[in-house]
């Protein structure tokens, strides 16, 4: 059977040419630079875009729970004029992915989806013919690292020459981050216990980036080399959604790697403090730096209602 044409929306702001946002790499450097000022722009006068989806209706599919994502999805699209209709529970239980997406194509402008596994989102982006956001996978967590540059586009201005210095699991947010921080020249620094350091492809494809820019990658297994001179220093849960069953070890493993205060003044002296939230507070940081005038969490917490209103724009207006 043929594949369904893909879409060919309109322009209203600059446009994401891959059509879908499945992965970091679906989005070049100049589209996101456009986003990351639309995102400013939006969050300074979201009365001129009250009306920029009206008529427009999105499906929401979550297989993982969600407070940050979902609400900020869900008013995104509603404060822009448009609807959201939500589901959640196993995207393919019932019935096989391309079956799905394609139901979804004929009632809807596009799907957002927050799913166990990257398969399902590219799934999903083969066979509808609407933009597909990848709104977290496995692999990636490209709208949170779009908040993410946001904030600290905010906090310090020009984000060329920043260094953000990430402590713990080189998860899904450490791969947006990674490949976000390459292609705007912020340098990054992981540094991780042996055995959880980031995926070998996503590092390749950073190394690429960064060759352009001129940002610098660090990988260690030493925290305080990680987070010396850095503008942000960025944690996460030690055990993600899906993993609970690894968090005993992962604890034991992962306490050399908690954000304190001493290791927060190892940074630099106007460095921030970041995390994607939900907090594990006493585990991969403390209630102190959580609470403290250095943290911007509630900040990038803020920015993903604006970040995802400019990504929206830029897909389906």
């Amino acid at each position: 059977m043929s594949m369904p044409a893909r879409k060919q929306p309109t322009a209203l702001q600059a446009r994401i040419q891959a059509g879908d946002l499945r992965r970091d790499q679906d989005i070049s450097t100049i589209e996101l630079r456009q986003l990351l000022t639309l995102a400013g722009r939006v969050k300074r006068t979201p009365e001129k875009y009250r009306q920029a989806l009206a008529g427009r209706s999105l499906a929401l599919l979550f297989e993982k729970p969600s407070l940050r994502t979902r609400m900020t999805f869900e008013l995104a699209i509603q404060q822009l004029g448009g609807n959201a209709v939500v589901n959640n529970g196993l995207i393919s239980e019932r019935e096989p992915v391309k079956d799905v997406a394609r139901n979804l194509e004929r009632w809807t402008n596009g799907i957002v989806a927050r799913t166990f596994s990257q398969e399902t989102v590219d799934g999903l982006a083969e066979w509808a013919s609407v933009p597909v956001i990848n709104a977290l996978s496995d692999l990636y967590h490209p709208c949170q690292a779009f908040a993410d540059m946001q904030t600290l586009q905010e906090k310090f201005g020009e984000l060329e020459g920043l260094k953000l210095a990430f402590v713990g699991d080189g998860n899904n947010v450490a791969h947006s981050l990674m490949l976000s921080c390459a292609r705007l020249g912020v340098h990054f620094s992981l540094a991780t216990p042996a055995g959880y350091e980031s995926k070998e492809e996503i590092i390749l494809e950073a190394k690429k980036w960064a060759a352009q820019t001129g940002a610098e990658l660090t990988f260690t297994n030493d925290p305080a080399e990680a987070v010396a001179g850095a503008n942000a220093v960025y944690t996460d849960v030690w055990a993600s959604m899906g993993q609970e069953h690894e968090a005993y070890e992962r604890n034991l493993r992962f306490e050399p790697y908690r954000v304190d205060e001493s290791l927060m003044a190892k940074a630099g002296e106007t460095a921030v403090f970041m995390h994607c939230l939900p907090a594990k507070r006493g585990l991969e940081t403390t209630d102190g730096v959580m609470e403290s005038p250095r943290s911007v969490v509630f900040d990038q917490a803020e920015n993903r209602l604006h970040a995802q209103k400019a990504l929206l724009l830029m897909l389906l207006a």
